[in-house]
């Protein structure tokens, strides 16, 4: 399994999580919203430094 892979993977388990623990995606707005935006900004410098040291 190559590591963007699980870093895919625990992206969808974060937000599953997120969704049902933590109710991310609730009607309220509020600070808890930035969770998921942050979650995927985690999701994409992942996938950054995965692809730079695959290539290599």
């Amino acid at each position: 399994m190559t590591k963007s892979t699980i870093a895919i993977l625990l992206y969808i388990l974060g937000l599953i999580f997120g969704a049902l623990v933590l109710d991310v995606w609730s009607a309220e707005t509020g600070p808890k919203a930035f969770i998921g935006i942050a979650w995927t900004a985690i999701l994409l410098v992942a996938l950054l430094y995965a692809d730079k040291y695959e290539k290599k």
